[in-house]
């Protein structure tokens, strides 16, 4: 079994009241295709892109009906542990570690501005398997939240990152690392969001061709919230599933200008 190291991005589910339409949509939109998860825990529709698996779609938990967001799950060699840390630094634990019989333990977890995820442990699910150039792999997130100080506290505190700040008075974007490696970014809500909307983990999954990708979202009922838009990490847009879960898409492969100044943080 290969063990990520601590904090790194290794899964990533979402809710959906109407599950087949979730799986509808995304095999539309990012060619996902569908096995069922045999789990005592419930039904668990897992993704795969080119027969690896990338994601998962679930019915929801009792009391969660109605929400449908994307979690992200960073990984821990001692779900516990994890736990307990989240707590000390000022985050919560909203379910506690808990054992998925042989596949691993997750919690789930808050930062203290709000923003939820997950920790993995993993047992014989050891999370994505697609690199992040595949289509319909996962490829990247960002912590989007209205308190970036308590984020940047927070995080590197449980997790071990290490920082770097983007050198841009208009953006405030910070790349936290794992081992020298960028794992997830950080932005800081502008007014541009409506005071509503909660801060959230942002996932990004490749696309071959994010035009085309964004017409076959809307398509299907999806609502454009930005982009695309060209960047030295490729071509974007952030997107609302018709079932109210935030994400985006990303093709890797078209790149235009320079990748932007970063300052180390100690």
């Amino acid at each position: 079994m290969t063990v990520k190291p601590q904090g790194t991005p290794v899964w990533a589910d979402a809710m959906f009241a109407d599950v087949e339409g979730a799986k509808k949509f995304y095999g539309a939109v990012l060619g996902w295709t569908f096995g069922e998860m045999p789990s005592d825990q419930g039904a668990y529709a897992q993704a795969y892109a080119d027969g690896k698996a990338v994601a998962a779609v679930v019915p929801p938990m009792p009391g969660e009906e109605g929400t449908s967001r994307w979690c992200l799950y960073l990984a821990s060699s001692d779900v516990a542990a994890t736990a307990a840390e989240v707590q000390r630094h000022g985050g919560r634990v909203l379910l506690e570690p808990t054992q998925v019989d042989d596949l691993g333990v997750l919690c789930i977890a808050s930062d203290p501005d709000g923003v939820v995820f997950g920790v993995w442990q993993a047992g014989v699910h050891e999370g994505f398997e697609a690199t992040k150039e595949q289509p319909g792999a996962f490829c990247w997130a960002e912590v989007f939240t209205r308190e970036p100080a308590r984020a940047d506290a927070f995080f590197p505190a449980v997790f071990g990152y290490t920082s770097q700040q983007m050198d841009d008075p208009n953006v405030d974007f910070r790349i936290y690392h794992v081992e020298g490696e960028p794992v997830l970014g950080r932005m800081k809500m502008t007014d541009d969001f409506p005071p509503e909307v909660p801060p959230y983990v942002n996932v990004y999954f490749s696309v071959s061709g994010c035009d085309e990708a964004v017409a076959r979202a809307t398509g299907l009922g999806a609502v454009l919230r930005y982009g695309p838009v060209d960047s030295p990490f490729g071509r974007y847009a952030s997107l609302t599933d018709p079932q109210g879960a935030d994400f985006s898409i990303l093709d890797v492969t078209h790149l235009t200008g320079e990748e932007p100044e970063l300052t180390d943080l100690p």
